[in-house]
């Protein structure tokens, strides 16, 4: 299911890794370090949430296996826990780590997977 921004939740102006204007990852389950729908990244966001991807049962058993149970609700930081099929952003070197790995998540379009800003490191 496709879902589009709102005017509570406008297209991003930041840029993808194809130097576009950046696509929207998923606002349900809403997802983004900035909770804004799209995998932008902010202050404080050391894990980078710059990837957006299909999560497989695969990959939460293999997100929850190395401490970051992402499938459990925690109603009271309004998350309502992952499913196979949703879209989520994730940090660049769980990404990556899964890649390598068994719990590799589905690729999305790389338009809704944001660029590095020049401050930021991620390195592949």
């Amino acid at each position: 299911m496709s879902v589009h921004p709102t005017r509570s939740h406008p297209m991003p102006k930041g840029h993808n890794v194809l130097n576009e204007p950046l696509e929207t990852c998923s606002l349900n389950p809403l997802t983004g370090w900035l909770r804004d729908g799209c995998c932008n990244t902010g202050r404080g966001d050391l894990g980078l949430h710059l990837v957006c991807a299909e999560v497989t049962a695969e990959f939460l058993a293999f997100s929850k296996a190395r401490g970051n149970d992402l499938s459990t609700p925690v109603p009271a930081h309004g998350f309502p826990g992952l499913v196979p099929g949703d879209r989520w952003c994730l940090c660049v070197t769980r990404w990556k780590e899964a890649l390598e790995g068994r719990g590799r998540p589905r690729p999305c379009s790389r338009r809704p997977t944001s660029r590095p800003s020049s401050s930021s490191t991620w390195t592949t």
